[in-house]
């Protein structure tokens, strides 16, 4: 690939307090590396960027690029799409909607650091994705909540995990052989509901979808305390909102964000295919770390 100076690059925040569009690259396992650092430090400030018109990345240049961030992670119980290493494919028509809040597979210790996401199938209108910064989320409490925040801690499950097929629909074979494998393990870890980020030192909120109850508390109290919580993460100051075009390459920090795929296309039909990175295990503000309290 030719050398792009880094004066080329441009980062154009999109929203006030995360996401930005990057513009002036092609991703490429060959990026030069003052490239790929400006890359990086845009991720770091931003959470969330945006790369428009990667029509030349492919499922091996993706997979190739992702390792640049770290060594890619393969998720736990969903196979990975045929003929690659570690792609883990949305495709709407066997009923794979992540239309909740949540980060990546927080249902395990060792949560992927970062995700590469690429659109290729997009519909025309509607299937956009909205992000939201868990630290200034976790910044917005009022002191007593940060307080009590601090001393929590939520199971995560993927008992209802987003990539789980609609119930409501009849399955094909090939659907409920998928279905049956993705069902196959269940994980059950607890993690501290503040966490402190790995690179920056930052405190997050970490809960979303997969958080299904608060450690100590009853279902009904973890219910109001998760939702309580959760509607800081998801104020619209905290959001940044994508309007995908086929090629379109996103990338985000896992562990300082939460998404949500909106699924307002009705029967169009949506493919994006992911790449996450990076093992990190989520620690405590006393250091404490994560574990994993039941597999079956």
């Amino acid at each position: 690939m030719t050398t792009i100076p880094t004066k080329q690059i441009q980062v154009v925040p999109a929203a006030g307090r995360i996401g930005a569009e990057i513009q002036g690259v092609q991703l490429s396992a060959n990026v030069d590396t003052a490239v790929f650092n400006e890359i990086k430090k845009a991720l770091d400030e931003h959470k969330v960027i945006f790369f428009r018109g990667q029509h030349h990345v492919d499922d091996k240049s993706q997979e190739a690029f992702a390792r640049l961030l770290g060594e890619p992670y393969a998720h736990p119980t969903v196979p990975v799409k045929d003929e690659t290493n570690y792609i883990f494919e949305l495709d709407s028509r066997l009923g794979a909607k992540a239309n909740h809040w949540h980060t990546d597979v927080t249902f395990v210790p060792e949560v992927p650091a970062y995700s590469i996401l690429r659109g290729v199938t997009i519909p025309q209108v509607g299937g956009d994705t909205v992000w939201a910064n868990t630290n200034s989320a976790y910044e917005d409490l009022p002191e007593g909540l940060k307080t009590l925040a601090e001393q929590l801690w939520a199971i995560h499950t993927n008992e209802f995990d987003y990539a789980n097929f609609n119930r409501s629909h009849s399955l094909n074979d090939e659907a409920k052989k998928y279905r049956a494998v993705f069902e196959s393990t269940i994980y059950q870890t607890q993690h501290p509901v503040v966490h402190v980020h790995k690179e920056t030192g930052k405190k997050h909120l970490l809960l979303g979808g997969f958080a299904g109850k608060i450690d100590g508390y009853s279902t009904s109290e973890s219910e109001k305390l998760i939702s309580l919580f959760q509607s800081y993460v998801t104020r619209l100051e905290n959001t940044v909102r994508w309007q995908w075009q086929e090629g379109d390459v996103v990338i985000w920090d896992n562990l300082a964000t939460q998404h949500y795929a909106v699924a307002d296309y009705e029967d169009h039909h949506r493919v994006v295919r992911r790449v996450t990175v990076g093992k990190s295990i989520p620690v405590s503000l006393e250091n404490k770390a994560s574990t994993l309290l039941a597999k079956k």
